[in-house]
């Protein structure tokens, strides 16, 4: 009896290891599988930008304004509103979501209210972007009497992207372990100087990795700016942040639902299309450079 149970004992334990190993080969294969239809359509989008596109672009293309009723030229001064916007955004955005970051995970005392405001952030990360436009556009421009500028756009951007900064800066903050500060604090360090000093060098790559999901959300929004910062055309370059500005985003937009000329203006729509991607990849990549470096340094 006892050499009939061993077997069976044994076949029950092949038989369990080969039913794990089933379904982990059919996780691993319906991941590879997601993988794959994320990469198909990735890559289905920019060959659809860029064979559109790539006939478009020149360095003409690049470093003239619009000609001609938007027909000819390029779109220069619509390259220079979007990174303004872009960099207004990030310069607004940034210091606001790291301070509250820091408060939340550093300082707060914890409870009901901070539980409100958490819950109060991630709900505002789900507004349509078209409302932070209209409140743009109440604020900034007619109560503040900021006017359709730069200003005005930067401002209204900083608030859209706020959200995501302020929650990729706190997952940056957390995931520093808590003896990093215990350790600096036997030492004499102060809260502040080891948030300074310690905490922030370590969290700067989380951070970053939210800085350069915002820049490229800013740099392609089109409502906020509708309201607040762009102009369907001008010939020359901004001079102040009060002054209205081009933006690549308002102008593909206006080339395909606004251009009297569809045939040229729907080519100079996608080149405008394959520029912005060009512009945010590249722009992100400089900033995930940064971000290497910084993990390089810190080992993590």
């Amino acid at each position: 009896m006892q050499n009939d149970k061993v077997p069976l004992s044994g076949k029950i334990k092949t038989a369990g290891k080969l039913k794990n190993k089933i379904v982990q080969n059919i996780g691993f294969i319906a991941l590879f599988a997601a993988i794959l239809i994320t990469l198909f359509f990735l890559g289905s989008i920019i060959y659809f930008i860029a064979s559109r596109g790539a006939g478009a672009l020149s360095w003409e293309f690049i470093t003239q304004g619009p000609r001609r009723a938007m027909t000819q030229g390029g779109v220069a001064p619509a390259i220079v509103g979007t990174l303004y916007l872009t960099l207004g955004a990030v310069l607004v955005a940034l210091p606001l979501g790291l301070s509250t970051a820091i408060y939340l995970c550093e300082y707060s005392p914890g409870g009901l209210l901070v539980n409100i405001i958490r819950t109060s952030i991630n709900n505002l990360a789900g507004v349509p972007s078209v409302v932070f436009g209209l409140f743009g556009l109440s604020v900034f421009v007619k109560l503040f009497g900021f006017g359709v500028s730069i200003l005005s756009g930067s401002l209204t951007l900083g608030i859209l992207i706020l959200p995501g900064i302020i929650s990729a800066a706190q997952e940056a903050l957390i995931a520093v372990p808590r003896s990093i500060r215990e350790a600096s604090l036997a030492l004499g360090a102060t809260q502040w100087q080891t948030i300074r000093k310690t905490v922030l060098p370590a969290a700067l790559p989380g951070i970053l990795t939210g800085v350069i999901l915002s820049i490229g959300r800013a740099a392609g929004e089109t409502a906020p700016i509708l309201f607040t910062a762009a102009t369907f055309f001008s010939r020359g370059y901004p001079d102040s942040v009060f002054s209205e500005t081009m933006a690549l985003p308002y102008h593909i937009y206006a080339l395909m639902t606004e251009g009297t000329h569809p045939v040229e203006q729907t080519a100079i729509a996608y080149g405008s299309s394959l520029l912005l991607l060009l512009l945010v990849l590249s722009v992100s990549a400089v900033a995930i450079y940064a971000r290497q470096s910084q993990r390089s340094v810190y080992g993590h």
